[in-house]
């Protein structure tokens, strides 16, 4: 390679992309100026602590292999002379399990997590068991492909209970051999992945079921066998363990996993029944379900609109079976929710039911709702009542029962979701005297019901990742709407977690789609990479939540990582001393695919975020942790990057950013974003402190203004409510917020402005900035010192 060819002239002629393999280590201080040296010991406590559970031991169905969607139940009789004073522990299921007691439904976990780095969730069955005998029952799935939720992992259950009585002997219950485990079939075992961001697509067929295995009086037969002590320490994780995954071939870093509590509460459930029953209909089948459902070909079905199913008494309704035809029925609720669909079902043996969820959704629409990501799962009735609840929750306003293959009357009952919710500390009270404003705020509140419960999402409906970003304004309304700080603090440790070797986050983890990338990308079969602008976005969010907890132990785990990031984004600048956009190897930038044209144009507003990022976020987070040198070098990055920033788009006729600056000629007119002249007021970045013209193109909005969508309105409010603009803010709420048909209809804020019915956009969206913004900057509320030991 000739000496004169530049290193990112050579990422750019390699096939493959290869900054992955060829960007220097960053852990070197001297390689590039500005690059800082990583603590190795803060002194300060990590913030999910470390768990043991010996004596138990990892188990699993006596197996060499396990296949996807692999479901195991786990049963455990245990009796006690008295009733127990206290009986409290933990439990892990890789990647998911059910908990009863007696026949109880107890609790659903685990929270999503880092393979690396599980969180055992706590249990307390005092109130559940009883003297005399009693059964632990506990259904496992196992992903084993990728999730949204589930970055990968080995089959494995672990279980400890310790048990107190008044006057008797202390009792141990732990996960070992003497547990009974069945291979579940009603489940079939290697069902295929839903979607790429779902791993479960869900069919049970009842007549394979061992039903009653959760009560007392079931006697186990020859079909259940002793369960498999797998090898591996209770102090680590599911994939430390000798299990052999065969699809991955991993095994754990003994060295580097740790086995921790869980440190959020569980989730609260609670049953919302359906609304009604809105529509029903009859679908003629031109080609078999199975095949529809498998893979959509064109004309499969035929609809008939005449009604279905008819209402006998409230809450029940009945089909009588037309030959040759299917019975579709559509039901509603209040609002949308998160949660597990149920219903009852009195059937003829064989009948099939198709249980299909949908956010949104037009009356007189498609009459199957099988229009986004594959959202179906599928329950085969056994003679008589049957009462189906799906394993995996669902976001949804819309529940369709699609009922074929009876042979005689079908009866429904008790259609409903099983709802989830973060239990917060407290609930807000938000009254308006401007009715829309009160609107959008109400459906601000149930749009944070649904987006943030174990981790913080982008949407349920969709992908049900924990993203920065975009996805990390969801934080701010957490804290000052809920008075909610451990959902945040776990946010800081596990998105942390998905830093690459080079020093790069995914943006969004625990998520299998951000290890597919790396691949993708490094075989250019995607232009989407591990997003830099979300990177940059997890320094804000570390910044705010010291400023608004004081709590510096929480951040523990995160901040090295952060000092790792900007090493990696040292190596970067270009021979203008700007952060590139384009051409980075496996990373990319996204900042916001709708108000740019061309990728290029995002690179003034990246580099006004990154300058930001050090000068306002990282720095002073340096300063908190004592690292001063460190402090000094980002500062003085920082400040270089926004010098380029300038030299390169600041317009001195326009007195602004103007994105294509450098290529007006070319392009024949000046393009704008929001984005950067919402950062350039926020922080100060104008020479001078010329900001009048970029507030007034906020306020605006000129058609050569490229226009976020909905999820980073908050910067353009942000730096409006700066220039004394709150007008032009609640004016807004008042059209662009209040007229969406989600906030009409489901009482949610949707992703787009404009998000269509019964299609891919979702209609409950992390874009809750108006119910921040409403707090920060209506009300004006903000911390002057960390923890609000002052605020304004």
């Amino acid at each position: 390679m000739s000496d004169k060819l530049s290193r990112r002239s050579f990422l750019q002629q390699t096939s493959l992309g290869g900054a992955f393999y060829l960007l220097p280590p960053t852990d070197s201080p001297g390689d590039h100026p500005y690059q800082v040296t990583i603590p190795q010991d803060l002194g300060s406590i990590p913030f999910a602590k470390p768990l043991d559970l010996s004596p138990a031991r990892w188990i699993w169905f006596p197996s060499k292999r396990c296949l996807q969607n692999t479901f195991v139940l786990f049963r455990k009789q245990l009796s006690l002379p008295q009733q127990p004073a206290k009986a409290t522990g933990y439990l892990f299921g890789d990647s998911r399990y059910l908990l009863e007691v007696n026949g109880k439904r107890v609790q659903w976990g685990p929270a999503p997590c880092d393979p690396r780095y599980q969180e055992a969730d706590p249990v307390d069955l005092t109130s559940y068991l009883q003297a005399g005998d009693n059964v632990i029952a506990v259904t496992v799935l196992y992903y084993g492909q990728g999730d949204g939720t589930w970055p990968m992992g080995k089959p494995g259950f672990i279980f400890k209970l310790d048990i107190a009585s008044g006057s008797g002997k202390p009792q141990t219950i732990i996960s070992d051999k003497s547990w009974s485990t069945f291979y579940a079939r009603a489940w079939r075992p290697g069902q295929y992945k839903r979607w790429f961001l779902r791993a479960l697509q869900e069919e049970f067929d009842a007549r394979n079921y061992p039903y009653g295995w959760k009560e007392l009086s079931y006697q186990p037969g020859d079909d259940w066998l002793p369960a498999l002590e797998l090898r591996g320490p209770a102090d680590k994780t599911s994939v430390c363990t000798n299990y052999s995954e065969y699809q991955w071939g991993i095994w754990g870093d003994k060295e580097v996993c740790e086995l921790r509590g869980r440190v959020i509460p569980m989730m609260d459930e609670q049953q919302v029944p359906v609304k009604q029953l809105t529509e029903s209909m009859w679908i003629r089948w031109n080609r078999s379900p199975e095949e529809y459902f498998e893979c959509l070909p064109p004309g499969s079905h035929e609809v008939d609109r005449a009604p279905s199913g008819r209402l006998t008494t409230p809450g029940v309704w009945e089909i009588e079976p037309r030959e040759g035809l299917a019975a579709a029925l559509t039901f509603e609720f209040k609002e949308q929710i998160v949660g597990w669909p149920y219903f009852t079902i009195e059937a003829p043996e064989g009948t099939v039911v198709e249980l299909m969820v949908q956010e949104s959704h037009k009356v007189g629409g498609p009459a199957l709702l099988n229009t986004h990501f594959h959202s179906w799962g599928r329950f085969t009735c056994r003679e008589g009542i049957n009462t189906f609840e799906t394993f995996d929750y669902e976001s949804l306003r819309w529940l369709q029962l699609h009922i074929r293959n009876a042979k005689g009357p079908v009866k429904l009952s008790d259609v409903g979701v099983r709802r989830r919710k973060f239990p917060w500390p407290h609930q807000p009270q938000i009254r308006c005297s401007d009715t829309k404003v009160q609107r959008v705020m109400e459906a601000a509140v149930n749009t944070l019901h649904n987006s943030a419960q174990e981790i913080v999402v982008d949407g349920m409906g969709r992908e049900r990742q924990q993203y920065s970003g975009d996805g990390g304004h969801q934080l701010h309304a957490i804290y000052y709407a809920f008075g909610e700080s451990r959902l945040p603090a776990r946010y800081m440790s596990t998105f942390s977690q998905g830093m690459t070797k080079h020093g790069f986050f995914l943006d969004s983890w625990p998520a299998f789609d951000r290890l597919a990338r790396l691949m993708e990308r490094q075989m250019d079969l995607t232009g989407w990479g591990p997003l830099l602008d979300h990177g940059t976005g997890f320094n804000f969010d570390c910044f705010y939540y010291y400023q608004y907890t004081g709590d510096r132990d929480g951040l523990s785990e995160a901040f090295p990582r952060l000092l790792q990031f900007f090493n990696y984004l040292t190596t970067l600048p270009d021979q203008n001393g700007l952060m590139p956009v384009k051409d980075l190897g496996v990373p990319s930038v996204w900042i916001d695919h709708q108000a740019y044209k061309a990728q290029r144009e995002k690179q003034c507003a990246f580099n006004l975020y990154v300058a930001a990022m050090c000068q306002h976020a990282l720095a002073p987070l340096c300063r908190v942790f004592e690292q001063d040198e460190a402090a000094k070098k980002v500062l003085a990055f920082g400040k270089g990057i926004l010098e380029a920033a300038v030299k390169r788009f600041w317009s001195h006729s326009h007195g602004m950013f103007v994105n294509n600056l450098p290529w007006m000629a070319e392009d024949g007119h000046a393009r704008l974003c929001d984005r950067s002249l919402a950062t350039s007021v926020i922080f100060d970045q104008c020479p001078g402190r010329q900001t009048s013209p970029a507030v007034e193109a906020l306020a605006t909005c000129p058609d050569n203004m490229g226009f976020s969508y909905p999820c980073n309105a908050t910067w353009r409010y942000w730096a409006l409510t700066k220039g004394k603009r709150i007008d032009v803010v609640l004016q807004d709420f008042r059209t662009r917020w209040y007229e969406m048909n989600s906030v009409q209809e489901n009482n949610t804020l949707q992703e787009f402005w404009d998000a269509p019915y019964d299609s891919h956009s979702l209609w409950s969206h992390c874009a809750v900035s108006p119910l921040f913004v409403l707090y920060m900057d209506v009300a004006g509320i903000r911390p002057l010192q960390p923890g609000f030991s002052q605020c304004r």
